[in-house]
């Protein structure tokens, strides 16, 4: 068969087995697996059952053993602290396997839960291999996560080690984490056995002993261990998503279907070879972080970069072209909103010209829906393909995207391309039945999903079924609403939930905010659906300007309004818009419409513990108040 894109994908779907089979020749296995698709308890579907491996040894020790120690595996760029160094795989191997036996002396075990509580730096992606390389589930929780989130996922999780280190530093601040986890661990019912601190400079911890334990004195005195080998199915890590209220959602990852598909995207999706620097601006929190700043990469034997920075501030909007500049990174993989910030503060692309970018070939974008006025921007000013691509925490891996490594397809702004291999994506009604083109519904993935996508929720399989695989039986609900045009190029639009009825018509906020977007005086903006007792529902529109913009309030507003009227109509009933100075996000950079839709309809609210800076609600809450929002 081919090697082009539709033929790759026909096979992935007609013949997963011989596909998968191919894809996992790969990987170094220490027993061959039995299946490579086992569907004999569906719903709960599974890959590569009854083959034994590690992850660690894929993404470390096979690599050295080939005989490319001496290549660097890790570049560690820290504008917060000055410091930049790297990490070859040989020097990685001496520090990951000494790691796994500090682990293995504080006597933790395959099986065992391990919680990391680290900046980014480059012990988070060393923490993270040396748990795999033992076999221990690591969960990692977002360095400052608050206190009372982290109780939670210790609560669940139920660790028997936790590392952590005594701070971050987010810009010019540095933040406590041991304060943090102290609280947390004095809420929490589930005490850990051990807290391994690792000391920073810019802030020294209190340990208590016997219960914490100094990471530099253990390493000093720890063996180096080998890799355990594990079950294909065993899991490698828990991930707990965002946003969830009560019992956390543990996101489980196995080891084999993982190790196979991070192998597979980081060559087919993203086209980077072995020796190549991909770098994913992200943070080892996120589930970009697990697959594209640790595991794809290093499997793939190519070089990864930590960056402890922002896009703009650590110290202006040219930081990210500094960075691959000087590391020569072939791609990069980052949030848009992380570009409409480097955007807005530099319109005119002035600081990219200052640096030679002629070995970056891509950049990818994903984690919010990009608009296409911004996709346009970084095309202009970047002068490379810019790809939008589509996929969840739950997924692990891309479920729409342009494959650089198959075939570049064209680009349709607003798209991020079709289906990837592996990926039986559909657009349904509300009956579960397939839409015509052109026509929104609810986007679902005919099961069995592909490897490395999520085969349940911690000790939680009841869960797992209601929440992704009981609306529409036999498919997995993405929870995302969109369409699929006649070329089978998908259009995310919005989460299902920002789909508003106004008036009886169903209408997209993806939709008008890509149109807000493409004012050129608009550098973000955010529409979410608001109570109306008319009409249901209305749309809200919040703007954040680009830096220099002259036009007043009121004539922006009455542009925005005008143009949403004749892009979309007048059933849109679009006529709320205010200009605001920043917009509430996570620390992933997602807008939390969520939030701000509580607030407009006065409804009860918690600001979630991602939020990037609360004291941002209290400015969106004057301007709501300005609007006459909450309505009476």
């Amino acid at each position: 068969m081919g090697n082009d894109y539709p033929t790759q994908y026909q096979k992935s779907i007609e013949q997963p087995e011989i596909f998968w089979a191919e894809a996992a020749s790969q990987i170094d296995w220490f027993e061959p697996y039995e299946r490579v698709l086992d569907d004999r308890q569906p719903p709960f579907y599974r890959w590569f059952t009854g083959g034994v491996m590690n992850t660690c040894h894929n993404a470390v020790d096979r690599h050295v053993a080939a005989g490319r120690g001496d290549q660097v595996a890790i570049i560690y760029d820290s504008p917060v602290t000055q410091q930049q160094n790297t990490l070859t795989y040989q020097q990685l191997l001496h520090h990951v396997s000494r790691l796994a036996g500090a682990m293995d002396q504080l006597g933790v075990e395959a099986g065992d839960r391990v919680i990391i509580y680290l900046p980014m730096i480059p012990e988070a992606i060393i923490a993270m291999l040396a748990c795999a390389r033992i076999g221990a589930v690591h969960s990692v929780v977002f360095g400052g996560f608050a206190a009372k989130e982290l109780a939670a996922r210790i609560d669940d999780a139920q660790p028997k080690l936790i590392l952590a280190a005594s701070c971050g530093i987010e810009v010019n601040k540095v933040i406590a984490y041991k304060p943090l986890l102290d609280e947390a661990l004095r809420q929490s019912q589930h005490q850990p056995e051990r807290c391994l601190i690792l000391q920073r400079p810019e802030c020294q911890a209190n340990l208590d002993a016997p219960r914490d334990v100094d990471w530099a004195s253990i390493m000093r005195h720890a063996p180096q261990v080998a890799c355990v080998p594990v079950q294909a199915t065993d899991p490698l890590y828990i991930l707990y998503t965002s946003g969830t209220t009560g019992q956390p959602k543990g996101v489980v990852r196995d080891n084999g279907g993982h190790a196979v598909a991070m192998q597979w995207s980081m060559q087919h999706i993203y086209d980077i070879q072995p020796g190549e620097v991909f770098w994913a601006a992200s943070d080892v929190g996120w589930v970009v972080g697990h697959s594209y700043i640790c595991y794809a990469p290093l499997i793939n034997g190519s070089t990864t970069v930590v960056y402890e920075g922002k896009p703009v501030g650590t110290p202006d909007a040219g930081a990210f072209w500094r960075v691959i500049a000087e590391h020569r990174v072939k791609a990069l993989f980052t949030a848009p909103t992380a570009f409409r910030a480097i955007r807005k503060e530099d319109p005119d692309g002035h600081l990219i010209q200052q640096h030679n970018l002629s070995h970056f070939k891509a950049l990818f974008l994903a984690g919010e829906r990009c608009d296409p006025d911004t996709l346009s921007w970084a095309q202009e000013q970047l002068k490379v393909p810019v790809i939008d691509h589509w996929w969840q925490t739950e997924t692990g891996w891309a479920i729409a995207a342009n494959c650089l490594g198959i075939e570049a397809l064209p680009v349709k702004p607003g798209s991020p391309t079709k289906a990837v291999p592996g990926y039986a994506v559909k657009v349904v009604d509300a009956l579960g039945h397939e839409v015509p083109h052109n026509t929104m519904g609810h986007i679902v993935i005919e099961l069995p999903l592909p490897p490395g996508t999520l085969p349940t929720l911690w000790q939680d399989d009841d869960r797992f079924k209601a929440s992704y695989l009981s609306t529409f039986p036999g498919h997995y609900l993405t929870g995302d609403a969109g369409y699929q045009d006649e070329d089978g190029y998908l259009f995310i639009m919005s989460r299902i939930d920002d789909v508003i009825n106004v008036a009886g018509h169903r209408m997209s906020t993806g939709a008008m905010e890509e149109v807000l977007a493409a004012h050129p005086a608009v550098a973000e903006c955010a529409v979410m659906g608001v109570n109306c007792p008319l009409k249901g529902e209305v749309p809200l529109g919040l703007v954040v300007t680009k830096d220099g913009v002259q036009t007043s309030p009121a004539q922006l507003s009455g542009e925005l309004i005008q143009r949403v009227r004749e892009k979309i109509g007048p059933v849109a009933a679009f006529k709320n818009v205010a200009l605001v100075q920043r917009l509430p996000k996570t620390r992933s950079g997602k807008i939390l419409r969520g939030t701000i839709r509580a607030m407009a309809n006065g409804e009860d609210f918690t600001a979630p513990a991602t939020i990037d800076d609360p004291t941002i609600l209290d400015e969106i809450s004057a301007v709501l108040s300005v609007l006459g929002y909450p309505a009476d």
